[in-house]
């Protein structure tokens, strides 16, 4: 005779259990897709948090560094704190998704405006990290109770459910950011749009699996703060086109023309508003990349004009060109009719594309962009050089100053020697360097560096005055080329021989510094910007 099978009072651990205490066969489930989308939607706003600060800052490991030992310390601090509220565990877990929806979503507006109107970013950006860190440590304790409050299971179970289920999470968090968040809705409108998610997933999940377990009064009360969160995040949500264009235009001195978020930087165009006698006749168009300034049309031919001619005093019937996505350089080189091609190696195709289409520009420019001998690569300078076996007669290194760790390996050992191994036999390179006065080390350690690839230089500097003191660095393999004109260069706005001579005089008080090579796993120049002063 077989035994009697027991009543579902008697297995807690069964869902005919969870069912006789008011849950749907459904709860669990939902509890563990919870989990899931709040561990998303927290990543998110890590990833929000590391994004903004490489923008504004540019000091990307240093920026990670801080709001993730922020935000990970936080979170034990709230997994801790949760302990108390475990017995209202529904209830709370509602107020922690809302306030963490709300802040989460506000988060990057936040700190934009703390940077553009207050000049506090970074107290800011960590009290921010620490009250986001708070709430997503109180998530996963009462997350664990809610789960244990529908279906008993032994602990290291309920763990390995509700982990499982976050970390997954986490991982579409992560891909969703930068391939699905930002190129659809921009970093700050995107942060919104996550928030509205989180709160929507919260308040989803107290409504339908356990609105038994909330009080009247908590269900009003939670109700009526979700239905505030929504109303405040699709409020800033349509305000917020124009409170970015206002929070810009703070940062720069001169009305905003253009400015685009691609998905390598922030383009920013501006133009100075003519004034009766000062600027009327020379209109100030000025390019800013993640706010470094790139060139200004008041003086760029001084730069590009330095940059390209001394290197074309030799061979240049094929000339590589990595950077300069603004066309200058390519406008300089082109000049000369016995060029036969030049290759412009660019990461960003909206640079060039803002180049080649706006009417501006692409007079500045000299509408290079439309010229057959010059031919356009989208791709990482090093990757591409990794790859490329053609020779070149002349290089151009036109690349962003290495202010940050994703432009430093551009000034490595290891990229030296791939650009060493592009050259021809008797070919030249060219390298803008910094500014020798405002970043000395900088500018001596690119130096130091190229020698470690086995290239020899040798250093010039001229007065670029938007930008001060400017250095290049003109360099072979073997021997240093001379610095000099071609003889048959063409007329020019600033460059001569008598300015060239004297740009390879450096003063007392800046003499040269040795300096140690900066490696990919080394990087010794992260760090300086334009105009910065950097010392001895």
């Amino acid at each position: 005779m077989s035994s009697p099978a027991p009543s579902e009072a008697a297995l807690p651990a069964t869902a005919g259990a969870a069912r006789a205490r008011g849950y749907s066969r459904h709860a669990r489930a939902g509890v563990l897709a919870a989990v899931f989308a709040c561990a998303a939607c927290g990543l998110v706003y890590e990833l929000a948090l590391v994004a903004l600060g490489s923008y504004l800052i540019g000091d990307a490991v240093g920026q990670a560094s801080i709001v993730l030992a922020v935000m990970v310390a936080a979170m034990g601090v709230g997994a801790l704190l949760a302990k108390p509220w475990q017995h209202r565990a529904a209830a709370a877990f509602g107020a922690v998704e809302l306030l963490l929806a709300l802040l989460g979503g506000v988060s990057v507006l936040l700190l934009y405006a703390a940077f553009a109107w207050m000049d506090v970013y970074h107290p800011i950006l960590v009290l921010v990290a620490a009250v986001l860190g708070v709430l997503i440590g109180a998530e996963i304790p009462l997350l664990m109770v809610l789960l244990q409050d529908i279906r008993r299971q032994e602990a290291g179970s309920a763990v390995a459910d509700l982990f499982a289920a976050d970390y997954i999470g986490a991982l579409v968090g992560g891909l969703a950011f930068p391939f699905l968040i930002l190129p659809v809705f921009g970093l700050l409108r995107g942060a919104l749009v996550v928030g509205a998610v989180n709160a929507l997933v919260g308040t989803v999940l107290l409504f339908t699996a356990f609105r038994r377990s909330l009080s009247v009064r908590a269900r009003v009360s939670l109700g009526a703060a979700a239905a505030l969160v929504g109303l405040l995040l699709g409020t800033v949500y349509v305000g917020s086109g124009p409170f970015e264009v206002t929070a810009r235009q703070k940062l720069y001195k001169d009305p905003v023309v253009h400015a685009e978020r691609s998905r390598y930087q922030e383009i920013v165009l501006t133009r100075a508003v003519p004034l009766p006698g000062i600027n009327e006749r020379v209109p100030d168009l000025r390019l800013f990349l993640n706010g470094d300034l790139q060139f200004s049309s008041v003086d760029e031919y001084r730069y590009h004009e330095a940059l390209v001619h001394p290197v074309l005093a030799g061979a240049r019937g094929r000339v590589l060109i990595l950077g300069g996505g603004d066309g200058m350089a390519a406008r300089e080189v082109l000049r000369y009719a016995d060029v036969e091609s030049v290759t412009l190696v660019e990461l960003d195709p909206a640079v060039v594309r803002l180049a080649r289409t706006r009417a501006d520009l692409a007079a500045l420019n000299g509408h290079v962009f439309d010229n057959p001998r010059l031919q356009v690569v989208h791709a990482d300078a090093l990757e591409w050089l990794r790859h490329n076996a053609s020779p070149f007669d002349a290089v151009i290194v036109d690349l962003p100053d290495p202010d940050e760790t994703a432009t430093a390996k551009l000034y490595s050992v290891e990229f030296y020697t791939l650009v060493r191994a592009a050259l021809a036999p008797g070919a030249r390179l060219v390298v803008q360097a910094g500014s020798p006065y405002f970043a000395p080390r900088s500018y001596w350690c690119i130096d130091a560096t190229l020698r470690a690839a086995g290239i020899a230089a040798a250093a010039y500097h001229v007065d670029v005055p938007t930008f001060g003191d400017w250095g290049f660095l003109l360099g072979a393999v073997g021997s240093a080329p001379a610095v000099a004109l071609p003889a048959d260069a063409p007329g020019m706005r600033f460059l001569t021989p008598g300015v060239l001579s004297a740009a390879q005089t450096f003063p007392a008080d800046r003499p040269r510094l040795e300096m140690p090579p900066s490696t990919l796993l080394e990087p010794r120049i992260v760090g300086y910007t334009r105009g910065e002063w950097s010392g001895y």
